[in-house]
């Protein structure tokens, strides 16, 4: 039987127990959730109470959240379940390194920053390598890091264009079914990375920079027979790439550019006995220099803890089937 123990965490002062509980304790919520403690706030102090291994856990994410809060960073949901996370893959130990840099600041000025361990590998690796492969489920930040890495560079100087595309296919739907024009039939599939832009850049600006053709969004058959010199380019959606796109896409790379490929291979719209340009290229290209892959997995997931839950649920389905 596990014995239950009691532990305290003492603040400075109760302005900083607030900054860490939330708003009505929501983040009180979510560790008792994710970690399996009982956490009352009283003044400057919490009071913890679980299991010794939970509530050792507990305790080394309190005080992690506690040096941020101390230094002035705002803690949201998303702290707290990224702090969750690294406590139980055993990295917890990187979680304040991911605060000393930002990437950019959204359209409101807040700080874009990698949330886990994998995020930060990810996110380095789009530094480093000429072509970066980002392969996991939704949810982990994918697109949003890499559109976030595509401005800053953009703003830099680095680039002087960004050109964003995914494959029009989405679960059994084609094209000719979507009512519209082209730029209306494709636009709901890029409507992902139009979010992305929007809480980056805002709309209005995205919008001058499409007019001004700084920044593209296109279907993936628009690459075709072209070469994109100094401009970071992002394949979205690429488990819904075939064979024969992967490629063409891949060697549309042109000199002073950056590519970045994601896709979710357990999410393949494509129809039966197609190949997945994604799954063939992670064994096709592991080897080639400048090329690298990160890997995310459920516990990465950055939205609410339910949705970590419901991927490796739906993931340990598809593994007994």
């Amino acid at each position: 039987m596990t014995n239950t123990i009691e532990q305290h965490f003492q603040f400075e002062n109760p302005e900083q127990e607030i900054g860490l509980v939330g708003p009505q304790d929501a983040h009180l919520k979510l560790l008792e959730e994710g970690l399996g403690v009982q956490i009352t706030g009283m003044g400057a102090q919490l009071t913890i109470i679980g299991s010794e291994d939970a509530v050792a856990q507990t305790i080394a994410v309190v005080e992690e959240l506690y040096l941020l809060i101390k230094k002035g960073i705002r803690i949201g949901p998303a702290d707290i379940v990224s702090a969750m996370n690294m406590v139980q893959r055993g990295t917890l130990m990187y979680f304040a390194d991911m605060y000393t840099e930002t990437i950019i600041r959204d359209a409101k000025g807040r700080a874009i920053r990698v949330k886990n361990y994998n995020q930060r590998e990810y996110v380095n690796a789009i530094r480093h390598a000429d072509v970066t492969f980002g392969v996991g489920p939704a949810g982990t930040g994918k697109t949003y890091l890499a559109v976030a890495m595509a401005v800053a560079s953009l703003k830099r100087g680095d680039v002087e264009r960004l050109i964003i595309t995914r494959p029009a296919v989405e679960a059994g739907e084609s094209l000719g079914f979507l009512p519209g024009d082209l730029k209306e039939e494709v636009d709901p599939y890029l409507r992902p990375i139009y979010d992305a832009l929007f809480a980056i850049l805002g709309k209005e600006h995205t919008e001058r920079l499409i007019d001004r053709e700084v920044i593209e969004i296109a279907p993936l058959a628009y690459m075709r027979g072209r070469t994109l010199d100094n401009a970071f380019i992002i394949l979205d959606e690429a488990q819904n790439t075939t064979t024969a796109q992967m490629k063409m896409f891949l060697t549309r790379l042109g000199f002073g550019s950056k590519m970045v490929v994601n896709g979710d291979v357990s999410q393949i719209d494509l129809p039966p006995r197609v190949k997945s340009g994604l799954v063939q290229a992670q064994t096709i290209l592991q080897d080639v220099p400048q090329i690298q892959m990160i890997h995310f997995d459920a516990s990465d997931v950055v939205r609410h803890p339910i949705v970590a839950a419901i991927v490796g649920a739906y993931d340990h389905y598809n593994e007994k089937e």
